[in-house]
């Protein structure tokens, strides 16, 4: 019986090694030779250290930033390691509270601005972790960036410009913002 079972036990080392070992080691250097910022996780890295991602969104709270899309995550907010959707579908109490009470804190932030809140603003995309914002939802928030940082509101407008991609290959998806790369921009810009 066991020399029957002998040459499965070869397969299954050699393709252990194959499979579990050359193949990763050799995909990871070929990443790493190619395209090796994005083979990293796509980081920001400022004097040194990395302040984000590219990829990852991150949780901004102070009037003086753009704020993110709201996170699914738990236990914290735009956790990597547990990227989730909330499951709350449209007719669940608990999207409709959360929903509510976001559309207040955004309303109290900017109490002046009385136009309809963007629906991204107020809820999660299905990852939990997307780094990007509408051009609308970017431009909901734009009276109250510039007040909080003493800016004009049109040069806030023109860093939100600077800062937004177009539609992927020209056609797929929307224009969108990266909130970190906007918010570094206008620290970066001085004020």
């Amino acid at each position: 019986m066991f020399a029957s079972m002998l040459p499965a036990l070869r397969m299954l080392a050699v393709l252990t090694v194959l499979t579990g070992i050359v193949y990763p080691l050799v995909v990871t250097g070929i990443a790493q030779v190619v395209f090796p910022r994005t083979a990293n996780g796509s980081l920001i890295v400022d004097a040194d250290k990395a302040v984000g991602s590219d990829l990852i969104g991150q949780p901004f709270d102070d009037p003086k930033y753009f704020w993110s899309r709201p996170s699914a995550t738990s236990p914290m907010p735009y956790n990597g390691a547990s990227s989730s959707g909330s499951n709350q579908g449209p007719r669940n109490p608990a999207l409709a509270d959360a929903v509510r009470d976001r559309i207040a804190a955004l309303r109290s932030a900017d109490p002046g601005n009385t136009g309809p809140v963007p629906v991204d603003l107020v809820t999660a995309s299905g990852s939990g972790l997307d780094p990007h914002i509408s051009v609308a939802a970017a431009d909901y928030q734009v009276a109250r960036v510039a007040k909080a940082r003493n800016m004009s509101i049109d040069d806030v407008r023109s860093i939100v410009a600077a800062n937004t991609s177009g539609r992927t290959f020209g056609i797929l998806g929307e224009p969108r913002v990266n909130v970190l790369t906007l918010n570094r921009a206008l620290d970066h810009a001085g004020k």
